[in-house]
């Protein structure tokens, strides 16, 4: 639809996007699966992720100029703005400069999955020496982390079928496991007797992950990133474990910015559409199998 076009106000930046995003979230956000948590106003434009041009800037905008090439978050439900639109207002706290060496197209595919991820490397304390489990690693969010992990000396262990294990293995995981072919657990309890040291599941809901979590070792550390742990019972049995929260920031895009440039962050995009076909792709994504990221082209 045609909307009036928005106007920066104090601390904000108006930005011709190029790009936009799609995340999980967005189609959560329009089935209405937030309830009261996450007032919106109506008509209400889709998309948290965007990449494009800055057109104009409110007052006391002091990051950025006219022209700036830029990424970050752009949906504002109590305001009714996202991202899968040609103009887009978000606050300056919440985009930053976009990486020089990638498209629009690849810089939309990374600011929520690539946050999320390094946020779950950093509160997981992943580090050189140890094992980490991702499930759910061919997704937008596992393929960052499987990378991240990977880059900090971690021998990554990530769920794939056949036909993206080596993409996985070329993003740096050491070993790949097809949960089609039987219990994800005693596959890696087969390879990895002792266990692993932590565990992070993007898909499994509360009775899955809970078999998942007898993979960690004593004192481990075990994650979901879809409020499947049960804290207290993961204490019981010795294991360090919570449901992640996303927490977004400027100098986080900055830092991923600074990856993608360096060679040492890969941004998948699995596909890329046109904004008509929104839609489509958004019930792509309802079905849990779109692989990589998908971008709109604007």
């Amino acid at each position: 639809m045609e909307l009036p076009q928005p106007e920066p106000g104090p601390g904000e930046v108006l930005v011709r996007l190029s790009a936009a995003g799609l995340n999980p979230v967005d189609w959560k956000l329009a089935d209405g699966m937030f309830g009261d948590a996450v007032p919106a106003v109506f008509p209400l434009v889709l998309g948290s992720d965007g990449a494009g041009e800055v057109l104009a800037i409110g007052s006391g905008v002091r990051r950025f100029t006219i022209g700036d090439a830029v990424f970050g978050q752009f949906q504002r439900p109590d305001q009714g703005g996202g991202s899968y639109c040609e103009l887009a207002v978000t606050g300056e706290d919440r985009i930053a400069h976009a990486a020089r060496s990638v498209t629009y197209a690849t810089s939309a595919a990374l600011p929520t999955a690539g946050m999320t991820a390094y946020n779950l490397v950093e509160e997981t304390r992943i580090t050189e020496g140890r094992t980490v489990l991702i499930v759910g690693a061919t997704g937008g969010v596992g393929t960052f982390v499987t990378q991240l992990a990977a880059g900090r000396g971690a021998e990554v262990i990530a769920t794939a079928r056949p036909a993206k294990a080596e993409l996985m293995r070329t993003l740096g995981a050491a070993e790949t496991v097809d949960h089609t072919v039987g219990p994800i657990a005693d596959q890696v309890l087969a390879n990895h007797p002792g266990g692993v040291d932590v565990l992070i599941d993007m898909t499994s809901g509360p009775t899955e992950f809970a078999e998942l979590t007898r993979t960690v070792r004593d004192g481990g550390t075990a994650v979901s990133l879809i409020g499947s742990a049960d804290a207290d019972e993961l204490t019981e049995h010795n294991l360090r474990g919570f449901n992640f929260v996303n927490r977004p920031s400027p100098q986080l895009l900055e830092i991923l910015a600074g990856h993608v440039d360096a060679g040492r962050l890969t941004v998948l995009v699995g596909r890329e559409v046109s904004l008509e076909e929104a839609p489509e792709a958004l019930a792509t994504s309802r079905t849990g199998r779109a692989q990589g990221k998908t971008v709109l082209a604007i």
